[in-house]
């Protein structure tokens, strides 16, 4: 059966993220800073942040269930269900079996796989997870599943406004509309204390941002001289960023999505491809001896290198920029947001398309990948997926909460954070209708759920419950 399996990827896609957001103008002002250090030296334009009522398992929940109601697709034909996260609500327990609630009700419980974990890599793990399972001989002709969940939080100071929360849920099988290219796929691994969480007391990281931005760097370079020299092997040709449609990267912050493509372009320069002109390797000459270390601190070659680039950077990498830049760093559903942003952005002409991805966890783990687009047929269709998902829509349907609100937010979820035996507000208000919500956590550290009814639903019980009373009393 393995060897039957052709363009195995990504069949379906839903993302969901918090109605709750904050403007980074705001919080600049709240913080006192510089106008346009979060806006312009971030190059993010707002935050999405959980309140009590929604974590990374809610999250989970209603990505799932949004997906399998709006594909039609039976929970019985889901035979691996993966999740990627970092985002720790138990040591043990994973969130994969949270999710089984879904599938138990139809009496679906032969389902492999649990949670991968590593910083914001632990989404393409699971993803490729996925993808290995259906390409394998032990496929059983079921549908993958993979979720990506994650709430970005960071302790008061500088990181703070590079916090963000979503999830992600996406359908694997073959004949997909984004399939793999799956020969082409380069990683770099190593070991590096750039952003850990060692206090299993505290949900806040610790982070050297530096030093991460450099170990994302020198993680993209290698990753992309891998790539290459993997494509030049099987296809006998020189590759070039000329040969990628779209560039689609891991997004901490918007600013260092600039600097990787800028630094590709370099890359790219010193291979002496054909993608970059005369008057491109005439500005970046005089960088050119520089050594690896040297290059990755010095100011005036990522000046040029972003000026350089810029042109094709609108082209090939902004339209994924929009869901990362409106949420914020969303860690394992990072990349695949800004996949999303690009489905929403050019769906109507991505049919033939490459797509690069790039996926970066913190300690570090990295892997450059590719995607072949094609149409496909409804409801798997790119068409179809963009409808789904309908980002802009739910971008604009969100709630702003100034700075002060946002702050007291954290300061509760502090307060939560390992705790027990508490209910929370159970104000789903803002929520949409089908949207999950934690309840209550009880005084064995147990976590519930509720689904907000939708307002049809709602409707027929309390019109249901009208005429059971009218009847009774008649």
């Amino acid at each position: 059966m393995a060897s039957q399996q052709k363009n195995v990827g990504i069949l379906a896609m839903e993302i969901y993220f918090p109605p709750t957001c904050m403007q980074q103008e705001s919080l600049e002002a709240h913080d006192g800073v510089s106008k346009g250090k979060y806006t312009i030296g971030l190059g993010q334009d707002c935050l999405a942040f959980c309140t009590e009522v929604e974590d990374v398992i809610s999250m989970s929940l209603t990505a799932v269930t949004s997906l399998l109601e709006k594909y039609e697709i039976d929970p019985k034909q889901i035979g691996r269900l993966e999740v990627g996260s970092e985002t720790v609500i138990d040591k043990s327990k994973s969130i994969k079996t949270f999710l089984m609630q879904i599938f138990e009700e139809c009496g679906n419980t032969d389902i492999e796989g649990v949670d991968s974990t590593n910083a914001c890599y632990g989404g393409t793990a699971a993803l490729f997870n996925c993808v290995n399972w259906v390409e394998s001989s032990c496929w059983d002709g079921r549908y993958g599943l993979v979720v990506c969940t994650d709430s970005a939080v960071y302790a008061e100071g500088p990181a703070r406004p590079t916090g963000g929360a979503a999830a992600i849920a996406m359908l694997i099988g073959p004949d997909a509309p984004i399939a793999f290219e799956s020969k082409f796929r380069a990683s770099h691994m190593a070991h590096v204390y750039d952003f850990y969480k060692p206090n299993l007391a505290s949900e806040y990281p610790v982070v050297d941002g530096k030093l991460s931005q450099t170990c994302y760097l020198v993680a993209l370079d290698l990753c992309y001289k891998r790539f290459c020299s993997k494509y030049e092997k099987l296809e006998g040709k020189q590759f070039s960023m000329d040969d990628a449609d779209y560039f689609v990267f891991h997004s901490p912050y918007n600013k260092l999505v600039q600097k990787s493509y800028a630094r590709l372009t370099f890359n790219d320069f010193l291979r002496n491809t054909s993608s970059i002109d005369e008057a491109a390797k005439e500005k970046l000459a005089p960088f050119s001896t520089l050594t690896g270390d040297e290059s990755y601190q010095n100011r005036d070659l990522e000046k040029v290198s972003q000026q350089v680039a810029k042109p094709s950077y609108e082209k090939k990498v902004t339209p994924s920029t929009l869901i990362p830049k409106q949420i914020g760093n969303m860690y394992t559903a990072s990349l695949y947001a800004a996949f999303a942003s690009l489905l929403h952005n050019k769906n109507s002409s991505l049919d033939g398309n490459r797509v690069v991805m790039f996926s970066y966890g913190s300690g570090l783990t990295a892997t450059m990948f590719s995607f072949r687009l094609n149409e496909g047929q409804h409801p798997f269709s790119l068409s179809n997926i963009a409808n789904v998902m309908n980002v802009g829509e739910k971008l604009k349907s969100r709630h702003e909460f100034p700075p002060e609100k946002f702050i007291e937010t954290m300061q509760l979820m502090e307060h939560r954070y390992g705790a027990k035996d508490f209910v929370t507000s159970k104000d789903c208000s803002l929520l949409a209708p089908g949207t999950f919500y934690l309840t209550e956590v009880d005084s064995k550290y147990r976590r519930f759920y509720a689904q907000k009814t939708c307002t049809l639903h709602l409707y027929m019980l309390l019109l249901l419950l009208f005429f059971t009373t009218k009847i009774a009393h008649w």
